[in-house]
């Protein structure tokens, strides 16, 4: 594509192809070439390869390939002047005055980018020096108070949009044309065309792409003043979908430390990097979009995601994790403690606990799947109903996971939490999966089944053992073995209620008419179930089966309050070291006990 002796030809002379590439796919070095996963087509085994002393790269799996100025025209979507400049940017190559080939039309688009780039550069050094003047004191004031340092608002580019309405318009006007203005997004008509600035009152946060060029603005309001955040509308330059602020200071981070941290807003990311969390980017917005995940994909598919404790920051953790678990990203959601029990966000949170506590907190981010269950069984209070809104509110996730292995460990996984039948749990995802549906039908076997066999068969001995029943009762009392389980109410009532003499249809009745009717339809299969002669041997197994999940219960919550404690300001205080020493104790026994029974 590039002549010999033009403009595009001395720049991919000059540039290295092994560096823009790099950008987009991370490369090994395989003897004279590199290689890495190919970015057209998904693939688990590497089959692309750039060969630096040709220039050029391909695919030996879909079959891709060119020059560099190829490679960003397909991944950036660009025209082929747009990928020579891309280029030069990329490889800090000098650009000289080039029309390009297109047309007039192409030519014309190219110019009017170029443009809006240098006006928006222009805009942006406008805001900035605002800060300097008296209005932008309170500018000043609300970063300061939000901790920022002075080289940190210089290194995101902070400013100050004035009050007038009007500066940034006379400003910009003896630079660039009307026409211009118009297209620029900064700028707005009044009833009578008159144009006035979008952006008043605000301090002002310049988002760049992925090179570094500023494409658009965020102003944040000071004040009462509504809307909260005011963003630049889509322009020539500017796609929301396509920029992730801070992505241009942070993607050098994020190849060093193999994944990002996603936070919501501006003042997070700028936050988390003065605080020498560089590898942090922000959606600009309530959750991802799906060019944002392409863009996020071409640095790492590792990702930890910290949004607000809120219902809108929760939301969006919910649309943001469907759309990285199609992209095939491994995720962790970081969930932030807060000592007052209100949500807490990146920003706040480092300012209140510090910067180690948060690396800390965000080493022991949990992986998506113990965050989604983790709400799951908080909908769960028992009944049928809840359990299969726990369940439905899980499958939409599992329906995502590509790999048939993934999804049968998430269905080991989901019945073990939930305690749900494993063998009916699959058949439902199954069938569910196959015809398109988000919810599982409520099928009453799906909880019935859930008891084990261990559960049933106590409680077939609690009916019919009459050798040792009275012993059997006394030792499920004693250790309350039965709370927590599916059939607790059921054991419940046998233990009060005193045993059954004889099993007769009155005894049942009487029993039935204390039980909800899955635990009566339970109690009557049991009674006329045929069964082995029950023995004090298999009656001690199946008390062990009970005492064993009863301890890794414990364990499992024991081990959440070392967690929450240690969350809270690293357990701060004598009170919490001494609390802390008390858990760790506890669990120090629980193992032991549970160690003893497996042993």
């Amino acid at each position: 594509m590039a002549e010999p002796g033009s403009v595009a030809e001395r720049i991919k002379q000059q540039a290295d192809i092994v560096r823009v590439v790099g950008e987009y796919v991370r490369l090994k070095k395989s003897g004279q070439n590199f290689t890495g996963l190919c970015p057209f087509h998904q693939e688990k085994t590497p089959s692309f390869a750039v060969h630096p002393g040709k220039q050029i790269y391909h695919c030996f799996g879909c079959g891709a390939g060119g020059d560099v100025f190829k490679f960003v025209m397909e991944m950036d979507k660009v025209s082929f002047p747009e990928a020579i400049r891309a280029v030069a940017e990329k490889c800090a190559i000098p650009m000289p005055e080039w029309r390009g080939r297109g047309g007039p039309q192409a030519q014309q688009a190219t110019q009017q980018r170029r443009l809006l780039l240098e006006m928006h550069k222009a805009a942006s050094a406008f805001f900035l020096r605002q800060l300097e003047t008296a209005e932008g004191r309170v500018a000043r004031a609300y970063l300061e108070d939000r901790g920022l340092k002075p080289e940190t608002i210089a290194r995101f580019g902070l400013g100050w949009a004035p009050s007038t309405g009007e500066a940034l318009v006379r400003f910009l006007r003896s630079k660039f044309s009307p026409a211009l203005l118009d297209l620029s997004g900064l700028a707005s008509r009044d009833r009578n065309e008159q144009a006035f600035d979008r952006f008043r009152r605000r301090v002002m946060f310049p988002i760049a792409s992925e090179s570094g060029r500023v494409v658009a603005f965020g102003g944040r309001a000071i004040g009462d003043e509504q809307p909260k955040y005011l963003n630049s509308p889509e322009t020539g330059i500017y796609t929301k979908s396509h920029v992730l602020y801070n992505l241009d200071r942070a993607r050098e981070a994020i190849r060093r430390e193999g994944f990002a941290v996603l936070v919501e807003g501006y003042m997070d990311a700028i936050a988390l990097a003065e605080a020498g969390i560089e590898n942090v980017i922000a959606s600009c917005g309530t959750s991802l979009a799906e060019g944002q995940v392409r863009l996020l994909g071409r640095f790492t598919k590792n990702i930890v995601v910290n949004f607000d404790l809120d219902a809108a920051g929760q939301a969006a953790t919910d649309r943001s994790l469907v759309l990285l678990l199609g992209a095939d990203f491994e995720i962790r959601v970081l969930v932030l403690p807060s000592a007052e029990g209100g949500k807490s966000d990146p920003d706040q949170f480092i300012r209140k606990q510090g910067a180690k506590a948060y690396r800390e907190v965000l080493g022991r981010s949990p992986l998506y799947l113990d965050y989604l269950i983790a709400r799951a069984r908080r909908m769960d209070s028992g009944t049928i109903e809840s359990k299969l809104r726990a369940v439905n509110f899980l499958l939409p996730y599992v329906r995502l996971l590509p790999s048939p292995l993934a999804r049968s460990e998430w269905a080991s996984r989901i019945a073990s939490e939930l305690r749900v039948d494993q063998a009916v749990l699959r058949q439902s995802l199954v069938q569910a999966a196959a015809e398109r549906r988000t919810e599982v039908k409520a099928r009453a076997e799906l909880l019935t089944a859930a008891v084990t066999p261990a559960e049933r068969r106590l409680l077939k001995m609690l009916l019919d053992a009459d050798e040792f029943r009275e012993r059997l009762a006394g030792e499920i009392a004693r250790g309350e073995v039965h709370r927590g389980l599916e059939t607790e109410k059921l054991f419940a009532v046998l233990l009060e209620a005193g045993l059954p003499s004889n099993g007769s249809a009155e005894e049942l009745t009487a029993l039935g008419e204390r039980l909800e009717e899955r635990d009566r339809r339970l109690l009557f299969d049991l009674a006329f179930e045929s069964a082995a002669e029950p023995s004090w041997e298999e009656a001690e197994s199946c008390l062990a089966v009970l005492r064993r999940r009863q301890f890794e219960t414990q364990l499992r919550a024991v081990q959440a309050e070392i967690e929450a404690l240690k969350n809270q300001s690293g357990g701060a205080g004598t009170g919490g070291k001494v609390e802390l020493l008390r858990l760790l104790e506890k669990k120090q026994t629980l193992r032991a006990s549970l160690d003893r029974l497996e042993g």
